[in-house]
């Protein structure tokens, strides 16, 4: 395989992440169980089990979540559906920082002419802005 083929950069779920989110759900799961005698706690329970489930079965599906190279990248939309932008699709790449109480919040923006993917250090494992930084420079080097 040549360079220009193979993946420049990959970005995933942290595989701790997506192992506390699957304890999450067994604990809920569990606590859904020991529960059968009160229904409020239970219906809460058991859903906010199954989100949890929901959240670890796609980290495990798409762990994924942007690949890059010089011809373009393949970023994963919705639940596990992967996108792929050549670079002259891609019209912006940036970071939206917002700020809140006592929380920062970063997260990377894709743009493209009718499109927006957002990703969180999250779903990247690694600062957003770095991930924006490197970016920049492989759609810079396929346009040169």
């Amino acid at each position: 395989m040549s360079e220009d083929t193979q993946p420049a950069v990959r970005w995933r779920v942290p595989p701790a992440q997506t192992a506390v989110k699957i304890a999450a759900a067994v604990a809920l799961a569990a606590l859904t169980v020991l529960s059968l005698d009160d229904p409020q706690f239970v219906l809460l329970a058991g859903v906010a089990a199954v989100g949890a489930t929901a959240l670890a079965v796609r980290d495990v599906l798409a762990p994924v979540r942007l690949e890059a190279d010089v011809e373009g990248l393949t970023a994963v939309r919705g639940y596990a559906t992967r996108t792929r932008l050549a670079w002259p699709e891609v019209t912006a790449v940036r970071v939206d920082e917002r700020r809140r109480l006592f929380s920062k919040t970063l997260l990377l923006e894709i743009e493209t002419e009718d499109d927006l993917i957002m990703l969180s250090r999250f779903d990247l494992g690694a600062d957003v802005r770095d991930v924006a930084d490197t970016l920049t420079e492989l759609r810079d080097r396929a346009t040169a």
